[in-house]
């Protein structure tokens, strides 16, 4: 005679193992590594840096 299986508990392991199946392949397509996210935020903080040094100042006595 076979193994007894509890089929409850067999539908919800298969569906843990495509859930994780399915992270696996979305960290995979949508993920970014940890230097890819370095780099991308040291370029939008040289972008704001450089946006911010071209700023035009006022003259301070609210005149502008």
């Amino acid at each position: 005679m076979g193994e007894i299986v509890n089929l409850r508990r067999a539908r919800k392991t298969r569906a843990r193992e495509e859930a994780e199946a399915q992270a696996a392949a979305n960290r995979a397509r949508f993920g970014a590594s940890k230097q890819e996210r370095e780099a991308e935020k040291a370029e939008r903080d040289a972008s704001v840096r450089r946006h911010e040094g071209h700023r035009r100042e006022t003259g301070g006595d609210g005149s502008e």
